[in-house]
């Protein structure tokens, strides 16, 4: 009995090791994948881009010489199955609204660096 006690003795502090050992291994992870989030976050802050606002799997779409709205929308990938009822555009500050219809109509605008583009 005396042998079957220091043998689970041995096999619970093993795993306890192991648990041990584990969750550094995870918490390592964890904290490498937080540095390397924040990294692409200030690489992304320093690259040109506009950022679309809405339904979009992408919100931040690399700005290009030549990009257009319906470019950007595109690119972002809007996702909502109904189109846009109204588009803003935030340029330096000032925001101007447009009917999404003109758009649709075949209209675009082209886009600059900065620009915030909101899907409503």
């Amino acid at each position: 009995m005396k042998t079957v006690s220091v043998i689970l003795f041995f096999a619970l502090a093993a795993a306890g090791c192991a648990s041990k050992s584990k969750s550094r291994v995870e918490a390592q992870a964890a904290f490498l994948a937080g540095q390397n989030a924040a990294l692409q976050q200030q690489v992304a802050a320093q690259t040109p881009s506009v950022t679309v606002i809405g339904p979009v799997q992408n919100s931040r779409v690399p700005w290009v010489s030549g990009l257009t709205l319906a470019q950007a929308i595109a690119t972002a990938n809007y996702l909502d199955s109904r189109a846009p009822k109204e588009i803003i555009i935030t340029r330096n500050g000032e925001s101007a609204a447009l009917d999404a219809k003109v758009l649709l109509n075949g209209a675009d605008i082209p886009l600059e660096i900065g620009d915030v583009i909101e899907l409503r």
